[in-house]
């Protein structure tokens, strides 16, 4: 599969995972978020290989990132959504989330999920909304070595 790139202003958004900075995402995921604190760098490096990734860049340096674990066809989960403190404010995560729903390889899904805590407003802005049948839900939380935010 070939790069899909975006670029606006002085900002990149790409998939190619070999321009990562693959310790901002584990210093940010282990150190900052809520939902995967103490998460272990090999652990990090799979979720990448096994999934689409974003990662959004300012003037050469990574600022923004997340993933889609997508069979591409029916069903997809946006995950790990950051845009890094020192950034925050400007509009990025808006950027971020439009570029992943612009991606070609993601139009016509049956379903397309996330869990957040704190930025419904910002999904909402682009569609998602609660689930429909949150009974129809269920999962399997904490079985893992760190924190997962459940």
């Amino acid at each position: 599969m070939n790069a899909y790139e975006i670029k606006q202003d002085n900002v990149l958004i790409s998939t190619d995972k070999a321009l990562l900075d693959r310790a901002l995402v584990h210093s940010f995921l282990s150190g900052h978020s809520y939902w995967a604190q103490g998460i272990t760098p090999d652990a990090v490096n799979h979720s990448i290989e096994h999934s689409l990734c974003f990662g959004m860049y300012q003037d050469d340096e990574q600022v923004g990132f997340c993933r889609v674990v997508t069979d591409f066809t029916t069903f997809a989960w946006l995950a790990d959504v950051f845009v890094v403190e020192a950034k925050r404010g400007r509009g990025l995560s808006k950027k971020l989330m439009a570029a992943v729903l612009a991606h070609p390889d993601l139009q016509g899904l049956r379903r397309f999920v996330l869990g957040t805590r704190d930025a419904h407003g910002l999904y909402a802005q682009f569609g998602f909304k609660p689930l429909e049948y949150p009974e129809r839900f269920m999962e399997i939380c904490g079985t893992n070595s760190y924190k997962c935010g459940c």
